[in-house]
């Protein structure tokens, strides 16, 4: 694959694993990098949100081998995973590892980058838009503004494996920064106490955006204290995202004129 004008794409050869994002979940917003490495693979390594029409993409001849991991459904394990990279690459495949957003935020790139470099096998990172930054922007929410803020936190909502959670929500909340929570939805109404416990007013704007850049998305504004309820009675659900803070209440001032990501 090329294109006039560009640096050639690199050459993806057999037996390296390429990391890549599909981004929040529009085939369109995927970078050229991972359209190469789609057109180049011969195993595809994909989780369960990235779009089937960025999958369709791929050689024809090339293998998809579903690795995804839901919250609260069965899924495989890290370890697992990695084994299957580990596995395909030392039997001389170009293996994709494709996942949603950027593999490196949220994304459990490194537990995979990790266990490539210990088992010695060359690997390649391919960054992709993250699933928090660019479901807000299409949402018309900015993750700053020189009005309101020069800091964003990013923050993940869902428990560990072992149904821990060491997230202090009241010190994030004590920061005074908007909060970009990605998956919250398992336990919103505890996010939204801790944060309310660390000094966020119950009328701070929030928006709640679900199946960012899909044909299912869906975008709820609301405040930190009504939110838990709101979502409840329109039936949000996962995949969402939550973004907490001035930034969040924004968004009403561009919506007459902004043009829908479709």
């Amino acid at each position: 694959m090329s294109f006039p004008g560009f640096p050639p794409m690199p050459d993806f050869p057999a037996g390296e694993v390429w990391l890549a994002g599909a981004g929040p979940g529009d085939p369109r917003l995927l970078t050229l990098l991972a359209l190469h490495a789609l057109a180049t693979a011969d195993d595809i390594v994909h989780d369960a949100l990235v779009d089937r029409r960025a999958l369709d993409l791929r050689r024809p001849d090339s293998v998809l081998i579903p690795a995804g991991k839901r919250g609260g459904k069965p899924s495989p394990h890290q370890r697992d995973i990695n084994e299957i990279l580990i596995e395909r690459a030392r039997a001389g495949r170009r293996v994709l590892r494709l996942k949603g957003g950027d593999p490196f935020v949220f994304g459990r790139g490194w537990d995979e980058a990790s266990a490539l470099a210990a088992a010695g096998i060359r690997f390649r990172i391919i960054p992709g838009i993250t699933s928090g930054l660019a479901a807000a922007a299409l949402a018309g929410i900015p993750a700053t503004t020189r009005d309101t803020n020069h800091a964003v936190i990013l923050a993940a909502g869902h428990r560990a494996e072992d149904g821990t959670s060491t997230t202090d929500w009241a010190a994030l909340a004590k920061l005074g920064q908007p909060i970009i929570l990605y998956m919250p939805m398992s336990q919103l109404e505890d996010i939204v106490s801790a944060l309310r416990q660390g000094g966020m007013g119950e009328r701070t704007p929030v928006a709640l955006i679900q199946s960012a850049t899909t044909e299912g998305e869906r975008v709820l504004e609301s405040t930190l204290g009504s939110v838990a309820a709101d979502a409840a009675r329109e039936g949000i659900g996962a995949p969402a995202l939550l973004v907490v803070g001035a930034v969040a209440g924004l968004r009403s001032q561009l919506l007459a004129n902004l043009v829908g990501w479709r």
